[in-house]
């Protein structure tokens, strides 16, 4: 009698069979909701201000470049022999304050579970100063990044993914010290050891296989980058080696460009040669730069900083009362007689970047008439032009405006001051010394110190300047300080003149 209680009827049976399916769609959803949540959706710090968003927020260059927010705060401790107590600061980061996380143009986003951290706009584009006889360095959001030393950050990363003691033991164990405050716990351990190492000893292996050629390069210094050639080996795999890249094209390198006022810039022929007169285009090709990849970009996040940079002013020269007025006057007029047309000019109703009024501002000059350094020039080619043309695709942002130029472009001048060394490369320390003719300029030269030259305007560039500087040499390739030289580009003028130039430039 028991049994036949307990026996179900076939509604119960149903009734049964019908919760144990909807418990199962229910426990499928939320592991689908948790897959999600944790590995598939990422997470990233927002900013309110404009400012701290470039400074500190993501590009999307984590995604696919990246490492783990533990191992890039262990690799300092890990190499301190190497990097010695300023760490990252080793290669020119800068911190808006001492106690800070994380330096400046270093971003962080959660992917697949894991924090990680890399770089952002504002990494090649906050510069710094110091005035004399004054320690603290006062930081410029938008300028040149003249301290950054990013061929020996990229070196770095190369030489830990050959170390035979970049283990996962040691990387562990240094995470757990406490210099670094990871205190992994056991199932943390276990990802690091078989999932996080492994991937992050190919990845730097990697790139030391796609930037192998980067050895054979000229050093290019604090404050500037070669744009392009890794570029082409980081996006399109062009083979680097000699048989293929001529030394001319090998040696690029060049400044950092300053990213203010960039509404009248539209239009204009942007990079230093020129190549594509799309704000939004050369944008979007810098960011490829800093690690973000045409799927990983975080569209609205660079949108939001072209929103910034779109009206952001140039910087006020920082001792008003170092002007000669009577002097700038002067110079105002040799400026718009000599310099007006390529770059514009300053008066009381502000920067003019009038192209109707200045015929040559944002346009090319040819090779001959410019005589300057043809590195940078000749490292782009129609081909890889060709190529840039294909990135985005399938997005309303697809690049179609790179194109191969016949020289380097007019660019306004506005806060100039805040702009040194000169020439697209870098090669003429101060405006003073651009304003002699190349035999005159200084043919080797100290580079790397933010201490301003009220005179000459520019970066002391002597020894005693002070601080680990780098020795630049105007006879290695690339490095020519020729150009931009004769009757129309005023170094011709008398030696009062040319002061007179010098001092008008601080008021731009």
């Amino acid at each position: 009698m028991s049994r036949d209680n307990d026996r179900k009827t076939p509604v119960e049976i149903a009734v049964a069979r019908h919760r144990r399916w909807w418990l199962a769609i229910v426990v499928l959803i939320l592991l689908g909701l948790v897959y999600y949540l944790v590995f598939v959706n990422q997470y990233v710090v927002a900013f309110v201000s404009p400012k701290d968003h470039f400074m500190h927020g993501s590009i999307g260059s984590e995604t696919a470049t990246g490492p783990p927010y533990w191992v890039f705060k262990a690799l300092p401790v890990m190499y301190a022999d190497k990097l010695g107590p300023e760490g990252w600061g080793r290669f020119g980061f800068l911190y808006e304050k001492p106690d800070d996380d994380l330096p400046i143009g270093v971003s962080r986003r959660v992917v697949s579970g894991v924090e990680r951290v890399w770089l952002n706009c504002s990494v090649c584009h906050v510069g710094t100063y110091r005035l004399p006889g004054d320690p603290v360095r006062h930081l410029i959001p938008g300028a040149p990044s003249n301290n950054l030393r990013l061929q020996e950050f990229i070196g770095f990363f190369i030489d830990v993914g050959r170390d035979p003691g970049f283990t996962a033991d040691a990387l562990i164990a240094t995470i757990d010290a406490p210099e670094v405050g990871g205190d992994l716990n056991i199932l943390e351990r276990l990802i690091y050891r078989y999932v996080v190492f492994p991937r992050v000893k190919s990845a730097f292996l990697d790139l030391g296989t796609q930037l192998d050629f980067v050895k054979r390069q000229e050093q290019w210094g604090p404050g500037r980058v070669d744009t392009f050639n890794p570029y082409k080996a980081l996006q399109f795999n062009f083979p680097m080696d000699e048989a293929h890249i001529s030394g001319a094209a090998l040696n690029g390198s060049s400044d950092y460009p300053a990213i203010w006022r960039q509404r009248p810039r539209e239009g204009m022929n942007l990079h230093w040669d020129g190549n594509n007169d799309s704000v939004a285009e050369r944008n979007l090709s810098a960011a490829l730069g800093a690690g973000v990849t045409p799927v990983t970009v975080d569209r609205a996040s660079i949108a939001r900083i072209e929103d910034w940079m779109w009206d952001l002013p140039s910087p006020p020269f920082p001792a008003a009362d170092r002007i000669d007025q009577a002097k700038a006057a002067e110079g105002k007029t040799l400026f718009l007689r000599y310099c007006a047309d390529c770059h514009g000019f300053k008066d009381v109703n502000g920067y003019s970047y009038d192209r109707q009024r200045f015929t040559r501002l944002g346009k090319t000059v040819p090779l001959a008439e410019i005589g300057t350094d043809v590195g940078r020039w000749t490292s782009y080619t129609e081909n890889f032009a060709a190529e840039q043309n294909l990135l985005y695709a399938g997005y309303p942002w697809r690049f179609s405006r790179f194109h191969k130029t016949d020289g380097y472009a007019n660019h306004p001048l506005d806060g100039i001051w805040a702009r040194s060394p000169y020439l697209h490369n870098g090669s003429v320390p101060t405006l003073r010394d651009l304003l002699e003719p190349s035999a005159k300029r200084p043919p080797v030269w100290l580079r790397g110190s933010d201490e301003f030259d009220f005179a000459k305007v520019g970066y002391r560039s002597d020894q005693s300047a002070g601080g680990d500087l780098f020795r630049y040499d105007t006879t290695r390739p690339g490095n020519a300080n020729t150009g931009h030289e004769g009757y129309r580009y005023g170094t011709d003028l008398p030696d009062a003149a040319k002061d007179a130039l010098v001092e008008y430039m601080k008021t731009l």
